[in-house]
């Protein structure tokens, strides 16, 4: 089976074989029905995906669980993920998060974020702000960018923690830094407000531009009425900030 499943790997990225889907999934299948569970995982993202196979979401969701039984976390974040969208299974909250914890208690930052949302939105779980900033802050920590966005709006506005403007900052900044665009956006208006960091209006001026040539329509507007505040060099300044401004990967 461990052969099978390397070998079906090598036709799935056409690593020293011509690039084969319909192998790949053969091989998978076979290793598979074996148990070996990184077979099973693979064999449900082809069903899930469509690769050389037609795709199947309810395929998809028996290889998952087979996987996810055993626990392989991608699968289990994948299974929970079926649940929560309705994707081959009927839709269910409850297993989605029961799917997700099981994952995120892995170390899956993906399904650590997801059951966060659950826990902020009260799906399949009661609604707990602590518990969706426990799970957050682990996926935060992983360096996943929309859980160190939403960790920052939770200080920024005291829910589920203290309230605290300089874990805010803290938390917008990192987010902003991989290119989430409310997070550029709040950056600058913490620096506009002093909240958490001192007072800054050409770095005010720099997250606004970022924020707006990701297509922010509020960061527009904000920063055109910065500029009456500022003088040409500080404009300048702040404009020569942005252009060399680049994503961290």
């Amino acid at each position: 089976a461990d052969a099978q499943f390397h070998l079906g790997n090598m036709y799935d990225d056409g690593l020293g074989v011509p690039q084969d889907y319909k192998e790949a999934v053969r091989l998978f299948r076979l290793a598979a029905e074996q148990g070996d569970t990184g077979a099973q995982f693979n064999l449900g993202l082809m069903y899930e995906k469509g690769e050389g196979v037609a795709q199947d979401y309810k395929e998809a969701a028996k290889w998952y669980r087979l996987a996810a039984e055993q626990g392989n976390a991608e699968a289990q974040y994948n299974f929970g993920f079926m649940y929560d969208n309705g994707h081959g299974v009927q839709q269910d909250y409850k297993e989605a998060s029961k799917w997700y914890r099981l994952s995120a208690e892995q170390g899956d930052n993906d399904a650590q974020f997801n059951l966060g949302i659950m826990y902020d939105q009260g799906q399949g779980v009661p609604q707990d702000y602590k518990e969706a900033g426990k799970w957050w802050r682990l996926s935060a920590e992983q360096g996943f960018a929309d859980a160190q966005y939403n960790l920052g709006l939770m200080y920024e506005k005291g829910e589920g923690v203290p309230q605290d403007d300089k874990e805010a900052f803290k938390w917008y900044r990192l987010a902003a830094e991989q290119g989430v665009v409310s997070a550029q956006f709040n950056l600058g208006l913490m620096y506009y407000n002093g909240k958490g960091v001192p007072q800054d209006y050409v770095l005010v001026h720099m997250w606004l531009n970022i924020a707006a040539s990701n297509g922010h329509k509020n960061a527009i507007r904000n920063r055109n009425i910065l500029e009456k505040k500022m003088t040409p060099q500080q404009i300048e300044k702040a404009k020569e900030l942005a252009r060399k401004w680049k994503p961290k990967k």
